[in-house]
């Protein structure tokens, strides 16, 4: 079984049913072979810039977690592992939100679907 995290960016292409997403991740997205899991971290994400005024969504919130759990994408919590993966990590990537992405990743050893050319400097699996 692959196990796949999402970015959040993957997260709201695929609820939007946008075009960015290449046809490619959306097939490896809902194929039930595959565990897709997204982070906690990136529901916070969301909600932090929609608050601010920086992220418009086309569907309301509990929408969203209802398409999550309708398409069997588990919410992967923070864990202590997470922050012990996080705090050697080097300073490329500035977005703490990201940060905590590839720490997730690589404490759970799950490939990371984003588009993010910079989570390849990291010691983590990405897929695009």
């Amino acid at each position: 079984m692959n196990q796949y995290l999402i970015d959040t960016h993957v997260l709201i292409w695929f609820s939007e049913n946008d075009q960015q997403l290449p046809v490619k991740i959306k097939v490896r997205l809902e194929d039930p072979a595959n565990r897709i899991v997204v982070s906690i971290v990136s529901l916070w994400e969301i909600v932090i810039k929609v608050n601010v005024g920086k992220l418009a969504l086309k569907r309301p919130l509990d929408e969203l977690i209802l398409l999550i759990l309708s398409n069997n994408i588990e919410i992967l919590p923070i864990r202590f592992i997470h922050l012990q993966a996080y705090l050697p990590l080097p300073l490329e990537h500035k977005d703490p939100f990201d940060r905590l992405l590839i720490a997730q990743a690589i404490a759970e050893n799950f490939s990371i679907i984003t588009k993010d050319d910079i989570f390849s400097v990291y010691n983590v699996s990405t897929i695009w």
